[in-house]
């Protein structure tokens, strides 16, 4: 399989500029302000998983306004659509994500700055994501009208990737079912398109309840539910010395009390567990129920559990990932101007250890396969149809995500760079799937294998509907 994508990459795929007609870059690079001035926008609104109101409204305007009909509301979900141009196939879907992450802030500064009045920041760069991915739609579309070619394209406005699972529904809705092939991107602090798979994950909140009491006056007719939070937590890290090597388990206690004179009747921890394996999370995730209920029998309270979200890993498709790595490299790097140069050597030396030199942003990274021990609701829109993506320079080199330093390069032109070059990168990318036949072959062939015939999509989170107010 490999051996026969690597031959078509080879006899089929030519520059860029010479092989394809060049219209979408045309068209993104003299719209250029309006990706930026949209990923400012998105920047500044930094709304939170499901509560992206003003973040959805505007791309979508954006790709009405572009002649795309739009389908809002998809899925159950407020802040979910669909904005489709074309008909016909190919279908192709780009996706596009724009919520942000609670509890960073940060101007648009190369030094620590908090912006006290915001209660999240865009530490993961979906600012980018959403303006990015919503410029290179509108790009494929100008190529399709400019050339004649037959074919669908979408725009998938997928809400609250972080913790959320927005795209589990919509692919549970079906609203992926008759789509041929999906692209997506995300931001980093390096331009690659590695065969990069995920980790499966499952998160939820669980909820002690028990009897209040004076701490001091009357101890023995209270029943904490803290305890019961902090024995669930002790079990639980006493587990992982006995579980399987890859896996990662993280808590936060998201309420334990609000006075230690008083024994707290309620507590609540929000746990993630994560593996390269969907059925080894399951697995652990009974163990993980186990402690939790062993911990409420043991200190005399309640409990009570909802999933929150449940992601499964990326299904690699290296005929895809081949064939954008080879496109990357035709459309090249990015090449900060003075500026930007000054803001990233600033920024820089906030860094520890950085894992990558200055000047790599210019740089495509080498092709590898690989596990990353992040998850991402992509992975099920991958099990659903081939799936091909592409992290970009969107932060200065070195950076780490869910940091700082990344709301900072997110609100910048150095991170608007990176949401154009990725908007090369899909539309160019689509362009050849859309005109490739026999690349489209292989990749499908591919993914049959890989996923198998026999396999039954089940959702990590079960038949829960949304989790609309899961960041409140």
């Amino acid at each position: 399989m490999q051996k026969l994508a690597f031959g078509l990459l080879l006899t089929a795929l030519g520059s860029v500029a010479s092989a394809q007609d060049s219209t979408h870059l045309d068209w993104l690079n003299a719209n250029y302000e309006q990706t930026a001035q949209t990923a400012r926008s998105l920047w500044e609104f930094a709304e939170v998983g499901y509560q992206e109101t003003r973040s959805s409204e505007l791309l979508q305007d954006q790709l009405a306004a572009a002649g795309f009909t739009v389908e809002s509301g998809v899925a159950d979900i407020p802040t979910a659509f669909v904005a489709t141009y074309g008909d016909g196939g190919p279908v192709l879907a780009i996706l596009g994500e724009f919520d942000a992450l609670p509890g960073i802030t940060q101007d648009s500064v190369p030094t620590r700055s908090l912006i006290e009045e915001k209660a999240a920041g865009h530490a993961c760069g979906h600012n980018l994501f959403g303006a990015g991915s919503a410029a290179a739609a509108i790009a494929v579309k100008e190529w399709l009208v400019s050339t004649g070619t037959p074919g669908t394209i979408r725009f998938y406005g997928t809400p609250a990737e972080e913790g959320g699972s927005g795209k589990v529904y919509m692919v549970r809705a079906g609203l992926f079912d008759d789509v041929d092939f999906a692209l997506h991107w995300h931001p980093s602090d390096r331009n690659s398109a590695a065969a990069r798979t995920t980790l499966a994950n499952r998160s939820a909140k669980f909820r002690f309840r028990g009897v209040s009491a004076h701490a001091a006056g009357a101890p023995e007719r209270g029943r904490s539910a803290l305890d019961g939070v902090e024995s669930m937590n002790y079990m639980v890290n006493m587990m992982r010395e006995h579980v399987p090597q890859q896996t990662r388990i993280h808590y936060v206690i998201t309420a334990g009390g609000n006075a230690p004179n008083v024994v707290p009747d309620y507590a609540e921890v929000f746990y993630y567990l994560r593996h390269p394996h969907a059925r080894t999370v399951r697995s652990l995730w009974e163990r993980l129920e186990a402690a939790a209920r062993g911990a409420a029998e043991g200190t005399g309270t309640e409990m009570e559990m909802e999933i929150i979200h449940g992601n499964h890993p990326v299904l690699v498709n290296e005929t895809l990932q081949k064939m954008m790595d080879a496109t990357l490299r035709d459309i090249g790097g990015i090449e900060y101007n003075e500026e930007e140069q000054r803001f990233a050597e600033t920024i820089y030396q906030s860094f520890d250890d950085p894992s990558l030199n200055l000047g790599s942003q210019d740089e495509i990274q080498p092709y590898s396969v690989s596990l990353g021990y992040g998850s991402t609701d992509v992975g099920d829109v991958s099990i659903a149809v081939p799936t091909v993506g592409a992290s970009i320079a969107g932060y200065v080199p070195g950076t780490a995500g869910h940091s700082w330093q990344a709301v900072a390069a997110a609100g910048t032109s150095v991170g608007f760079q990176g949401a154009h070059l990725a908007a090369k990168a899909l539309s160019s990318a689509a362009v050849r799937i859309y005109t490739d036949k026999a690349l489209r072959d292989a990749a499908r062939a591919e993914f049959e294998e890989r996923r198998g015939g026999d396999l039954e999509y089940e959702a990590l989170l079960g038949d829960r509907t949304p989790a609309l107010n899961y960041r409140k």
